[in-house]
This record gives C-alpha cells, structure tokens and sequence, in this order.
C-alpha cells in the first residue's frame, strides 16, 4: 500500500498542473495516478501527430450511445489514456474562451471564478512566444506558440472573412475574441507542449512526486464520511494509495463521474441498479453533460496546394519530416485549425456563438467518426461549431465494473438554440467562400453541396454527418449546495464528503466558449492554490 499526503486520480491537462504545482513544496508527498501509458511515443511530440494520436490506443475510445439528434448515430469520443492525457493527443488550440464565460459562472454562485479571478492562473501557466503583457505570462510551464505555417488558403480565408464584415483579430485571448485571423498552439519551439511535458518534465525526478501509469482507479476508498484514499488495477493486481490529506479526481468529464459512481457517490437509483453501495446521493454526479458538436464545409480545390496532395506523396512526407527535424517548421507543426473565426449566429446573441477551424485539407468520415480517409484531390474545409450549446446530456455507469465504459449521452441538438445556430453558421462559412478572395480557389461546393439549401435541408446534413469537436465538460458541475446538480462547491470540494475534491473540465457548470484545454489547464493551476491553502 502506498501513502502520501495527497492522492491524485488522472495525469491529464489538470491533473499534471495538479501534480507540477503540489509537488513544488518539498513538504507535501504527491501521488499520482494515470491510467495509460507514459507519454513516450514519439508522435506525441510531433504537433500533427494529432491526427494519428486521436483515434488510436493512446486515447480510451469512448462512444456515445445512439442519439436521436444525430439520426441515432453513435460516435467515438477519443479522450487521452496517456500521461499527459487529451493535451497529448489534441489538436493543440490554445483559447481560453470570452471572459463572460468565467465571469457567468461567478454570477452562478461560484466566489473565486470570476475572469479576473482566473486570468492570473492562465497567466502562470503561460509561457506566450509574444511575450508577458497584460493578459498574457511568459516563462510558465506551457508553451504557448504563433503557428509557423501561414498557407495562402489560409491567407485567402482571412481576407475573404474581412470582406464579408469580420474583423481582423491578432489575438483571439486579447481583449476581444471575436473576428478572424490564426490560431495559436500548445507548442515550444515546433514541438507539442502537452500538460506532461509542461508540468511533470521538470517534477518528475522531485522525490516527493511518485507518478504511477497503467494505474486504473477503480474506486475512491469512504471512510465516515471522509475519502482517505483510493483503490486501482495494474496489470490486473489491485492495490491501494492512501491519502493523509486528501483525494483529487482529475479524470476528465468521462472518467470522473464514472469514478464517484463507482465509489457509491452519485444518484442514489442508479448505484442500486448496478449493485453498487450507496455512500453520498449526489444527483448531479454524471449529469449536465455539454460538448461542442461540429459541422463541416469541404470545398474542391482549384488548385494542387492543400495538405491532401502531401498526404498522398511519400516524397512530400519524407520533406515534410525532413523539415522539422531539422527545422522544427513547415507543416508538421500545425494543429487541428489554422485559421479561425468567432462570430455570433445572429444580431441579437450578445457575444460570438460560433467557432471556426479552417484547415486546407478535406477528407471523408465515417458515420461514427472512426475513420478518416483524406481526398485524392485538392480539397479544403471549414469546421464551426456553436459555442455555448443548451442541450445537455449525461454520463451513467452501465455496470459496476470499472473496465467498462459508462453510457454516453451527448442529446446533441436537443435544444432550438443549438439547431439554428449549426444552420446559421453553414450559412456563413458559404458566404465567405463566395468573396473575392476566396474564389480563385473554389472549383465546387463536395459538402454539403450546392442542392442543399434550405434550412431543414442544412440541418438534415449536420445531423447526418456532424460530430463532436472533442470539448466534453460539466458532469460534476461546480455550483452552491443549493443548486440540485452540484457536484462540488467553489473550493472544488464534493458536496457531502469530506477530504474528496474534483479539478478537471468536469467541474465547469457551463462550457467556454471555445477549445477547452487552456481552461482545464487553468482549473488544475487554481486547485494546487485551493489545496495549499488548504493545507496550511
């Protein structure tokens, strides 16, 4: 049996911050569990390595049970099952989201996380190519980096999004998130900057850090109220890590609920059903589940100059590596969007409620998202999403196994709001590639098509074909104990158990408006602060 002051459940983005941060006080003995392997695959640290990364067995292939907004479908989710977890196998986008979202959850009854009070943690966490200024910190542990691929499609998306009203955005974490202009990555001098990398590269040979891989949790261990350690599978063998102090979930939206469950910590029915023994009913354990459902525009080409050619070339991949080897440059750095936009779906949405990823290749997918085959010819996509959707969905154990995935219920486009927002932002994505700029370089509309047209036919097409964009939040929503489905309070502390906190995406009671690893990344920063102070 291993001890330690405090135990901590998922090596992911929040999880490494946790760890990096509680391990800086040689006082305090941290151990840490992750339940894949370390992060030592080489295409980890290549920043388009994502592409392969997402969909293989660095990531825990969740999929979603069959959902009626999507015309029954069922999708793959991938989440990290690596150290260093989802910021291993990304897309690299680093956003933070619009300051109302953090301050919207202050006004939801949470003191401590309002933008102003989280600013200085994405701060510390920052280590910003442009250098510190006031919204930006320069020599935190993560990289944070311009892209170093400026492709002419990209160009030509840009200036066609500028003349059709949008603004030129240098900055989408400035002032103002709204308008078009390039993405910034999680990336040091060309090479991903994942949580691990970040935080635990210089932690990991601190003496009071033990970090233990292919580590399955398999339950929080309760004792008169109090969690006092935690019960997990290597290799098939259990063993258990005992917490002085306390307990820290950072599992991710998937896997922590799916681990309170488990430990008899959640809807009081649904633990009976499944043979698990009640110890707290928290009703919101696994509840206001949200992700980001995508939809895409793929256009052809007019000309050979998108990624789809270099995919199809064995001599332009051979440059391609060459490159960065030697240069750490070209397009083996880029991420999962070039280009991007933020916009609002209509005049009267107080802020940007769409997103977009521009990226000059096209390939077809799968109904539920397994597979990807890039087109033969020249091709290039525009991928949006709503940004604050209002569907909401839920996690629920399917047995008391811990080797078994949980029920995934997204409900994608439950909501009106969702619906219209998806055809709105078709509607723009079209429009700017009717400007001038861009029309040089479309030779025809492959998706939806150009016979698609009206709304329920626009909609018809995103049901069909859309999928998640990889931002699942809120199964263990951060809120008072007067609101039913809180799972844990502003300090992060589990309503109803004492020494048991939960720091990862899960605990956002609404989601940012935007890619979310930035802001788990940000939850793992202040929950180190939480805790120390905690323990002092």
């Amino acid at each position: 049996m291993t001890e330690a002051d405090v135990v901590i459940v998922g090596g992911g983005s929040a999880g490494c911050a946790l760890a990096g941060r509680l391990s800086e006080d040689p006082k305090i003995q941290v151990f840490l569990l992750e339940a894949g392997p370390s992060d030592t695959d080489p295409w980890i640290r290549l920043p388009v390595g994502y592409f392969r990364n997402i969909l293989s067995p660095l990531s825990w292939g969740f999929e979603t049970e069959p959902d009626a907004g999507i015309n029954g479908r069922s999708i793959v989710w991938p989440r990290g099952k690596v150290l260093g977890g989802s910021s291993s196998i990304n897309g690299l986008i680093y956003i933070r989201g619009q300051s109302e979202d953090y301050d919207h959850w202050r006004q939801l009854g949470n003191a401590g996380w309002s933008f102003s009070d989280v600013l200085p943690y994405f701060m510390r966490a920052e280590d910003q190519e442009r250098g510190a200024s006031e919204l930006h910190g320069s020599g935190g542990p993560l990289g944070v980096s311009d892209l170093r691929l400026r492709h002419p499609l990209c160009e030509a998306f840009i200036n066609a999004a500028i003349e059709a009203g949008y603004p030129l955005n240098q900055d989408f974490n400035g002032k103002s998130q709204d308008g078009v202009g390039y993405y910034q990555l999680t990336t040091r001098n060309g090479v991903r900057s994942s949580a691990a990398a970040a935080y635990l590269g210089p932690a990991k040979r601190r003496p009071n850090l033990r970090i233990e891989t292919d580590a399955l949790a398999t339950r929080v261990l309760v004792e008169n109220g109090r969690a006092v350690g935690v019960a997990y599978l290597k290799h098939g063998i259990p063993y258990e890590a005992r917490a002085h102090r306390e307990v820290l979930l950072a599992g991710g939206a998937v896997n922590s609920p799916q681990l309170l469950q488990l430990s008899g910590i959640g809807p009081a029915a649904l633990l009976k059903q499944h043979g698990v023994a009640v110890v707290h009913d928290l009703p919101g354990v696994g509840e206001n589940l949200q992700d980001h459902y995508l939809a895409r525009v793929i256009w052809r080409c007019t000309r050979p100059i998108t990624h789809n050619e270099s995919h199809h070339s064995l001599w332009r991949q051979a440059k391609i590596g060459a490159e960065w080897l030697f240069k750490r440059s070209g397009a083996a750095t880029i991420g999962a969007g070039e280009a991007g936009l933020f916009c609002k779906s209509a005049p009267e949405v107080a802020t940007a409620d769409l997103q977009y990823h521009f990226m000059p290749v096209s390939f077809e997918r799968s109904a539920d998202g397994s597979r990807v085959q890039i087109h033969d010819f020249p091709g290039f996509n525009n991928t949006l999403n709503q940004s604050r959707p209002e569907s909401r969905g839920w996690i629920r154990l399917k047995s008391g196994d811990p080797r078994q995935h949980p029920a995934i219920q997204a409900n994608y486009l439950s909501a009106d709001y969702d619906r219209r927002a998806i055809v709105a932002g078709i509607r723009i994505a079209r429009r700017i590639s009717e400007m001038p700029a861009m029309r040089p370089y479309v030779a025809g509309e492959l998706s939806p098509g150009k016979d698609v047209v009206a709304d329920d036919e626009i909609l018809d097409y995103a049901r069909a074909t859309g999928g998640t964009i990889y931002h699942p939040v809120g199964t263990c929503k951060m809120g008072p104990a007067t609101d039913r489905l809180a799972v844990v309070d502003p300090e992060l502390r589990v309503h109803g158990i004492e020494g048991l906190r939960v720091a990862d995406a899960s605990i956002m009671p609404t989601l940012v408006s935007g890619n979310t690893n930035a802001a788990a990344i940000m939850i793992g920063e202040k929950a180190a602060d939480l805790v120390r102070v905690a323990m002092t």
